[in-house]
């Protein structure tokens, strides 16, 4: 099999993580486009010794590393989430961050974060527990639920009061949504897909954000359906079966860059 072929069911996956970590399909598509021509332009250096998933993202963070810091963005073309992003990473250190979405979200061992982020593993497990201190210091927001699984509804609720925020509602079908949101506007939306009678919940956000503008995480048990970079996408996602430390995390991330929550300068 070809380094390609070897790489490419983990491409989706990587684009989740540059987007989360960016907070924009555009620029973490940059990264991952990045990362794919320095391993197009020197594969004898793509790491051998590791899983294949594991050297994409180390060729990943080895990108983000070298051009990151040093980036300097024109001021024009910084939009309302770079700018929210900005002012939370000010407040935090951005090496926790990439621990926690590797952990939390993508799902690595503390051993093969550390090797990610050329630490250890005790120093990413302090790592995380700093990003979620301050991500929750920073953010509140009262949630819509759009879950028509009682049992996952209940679940999903649960680790939402857990991490200090409201639920204004729990809906099970498009109407149902849409008229909750309009009744009781939330801060953030959580979206399952396929909904009780059979609507669509990403119907039913286009139908809310044509309203007002919120933060959205999709639910899905095929997220590599929508993460095909061949239109717009949501940054953020979720897999069922879902752990309950992913939706923390995605919760976490999606609220980082919510203008609601911006700290203020």
């Amino acid at each position: 099999m070809s380094l390609g072929q070897q790489l490419a069911p983990h491409l989706p996956f990587l684009r989740r993580y540059g987007r989360a970590l960016t907070g924009s399909q555009s620029h973490g598509d940059k990264y991952v486009r990045a990362t794919l021509e320095a391993i197009v332009a020197a594969p004898n250096e793509f790491p051998r010794d590791v899983d294949p998933r594991l050297g994409l993202y180390r060729t990943f963070q080895v990108i983000w590393n070298s051009t990151n810091d040093g980036e300097q963005a024109d001021p024009g073309d910084v939009d309302d989430q770079e700018s929210i992003a900005r002012a939370r990473l000010a407040r935090m250190t951005p090496l926790s961050r990439q621990a926690l979405l590797l952990t939390a979200m993508e799902g690595f061992t503390v051993e093969d974060a550390a090797y990610l982020v050329d630490t250890t593993p005790s120093e990413v497990e302090a790592l995380v527990a700093e990003a979620l201190s301050e991500i929750e210091k920073q953010t509140r927001a009262r949630v819509l639920i759009i879950e028509d699984e009682p049992i996952i509804a209940m679940d999903i609720e649960t680790i939402v009061r857990d991490l200090g925020h409201e639920v204004t509602g729990v809906a099970v079908t498009r109407d149902e949504a849409v008229a909750l949101a309009m009744e009781d506007r939330p801060g953030l939306v959580l979206a399952d897909i396929q909904l009780a009678d059979d609507s669509s919940g990403i119907d039913a956000v286009k139908d809310i954000l044509q309203e007002f503008q919120v933060p959205v995480i999709f639910i899905t048990a095929f997220p590599e359906r929508l993460l095909t970079g061949e239109r717009p996408e949501p940054t953020f996602l979720i897999t069922k079966p879902f752990q309950r430390s992913t939706v923390k995390a995605a919760i976490s991330q999606a609220l980082f860059f919510d203008q609601s929550t911006a700290p203020v300068s």
